[in-house]
């Protein structure tokens, strides 16, 4: 059994109401649950009290985190959480400091998590098709997959000691929904990545 907290990072706007990542939030907490693991949910648009967010931080074994892609990135109100909840984090919580020393300042920058042996997943909605990526004759992307995209993230985690699972995507989400199909293959990426207790 894991403990498994989940961060809904959508905020929403009138072309996006976030119905998609809300139902992948509550399928989610659904699905593990039947298998057996404990869930917590945040939902950033509805605010966050830090210190909370750090013990939520601390009791889970598994941090998910289902966001769209929004300009490249996660949603500005998401980075507002990480700004607060993960500077905070910092003492401790989640890192002791960036992980230099005195002894040794230009070495082992990014090394200081303390939450080692801990995991995280990013669950993404994109309005991008999936087709934009790893394809090298495609404009944006030039080739870049979706892990690549999202660096920054993998990296914020990785600065905690986290270690990361399976990442799963929705795409074109906006101009070609293939939403019961997303269900779908969803639940399939969970039952992989989170096996029944």
């Amino acid at each position: 059994m894991s403990n498994i907290l989940i961060i809904n990072a959508h905020h929403p706007y009138p072309f996006a109401e976030g119905r998609l990542n809300a139902s992948l939030v509550q399928r989610a907490s659904e699905q593990l649950q039947a298998n057996g693991h404990q869930t917590r949910i945040v939902e950033v648009d509805k605010g966050w009290d830090v210190e909370q967010e750090l013990a939520h931080h601390q009791w889970a074994d598994v941090i998910l985190l289902q966001t769209p892609v929004n300009w490249m990135g996660v949603p500005w109100v998401f980075k507002k959480y990480m700004d607060e909840v993960y500077t905070a984090g910092m003492g401790g919580a989640l890192c002791n400091g960036d992980g230099r020393t005195e002894a040794a300042p230009k070495a082992n920058y990014g090394a200081g998590g303390t939450l080692n042996g801990k995991r995280y997943m990013l669950s993404l909605t994109f309005n991008a098709p999936e087709e934009a990526f790893d394809d090298p004759q495609e404009y944006l992307f030039q080739g870049k997959g979706v892990d690549d995209l999202l660096f920054p993230m993998h990296m914020n985690f990785r600065f905690f000691g986290m270690t990361p699972l399976d990442t799963f995507a929705c795409f074109d989400v906006m101009k070609n929904a293939q939403v019961e199909n997303d269900f779908v293959r969803f639940q399939q990426h969970l039952d992989t990545q989170f096996p029944a207790a």
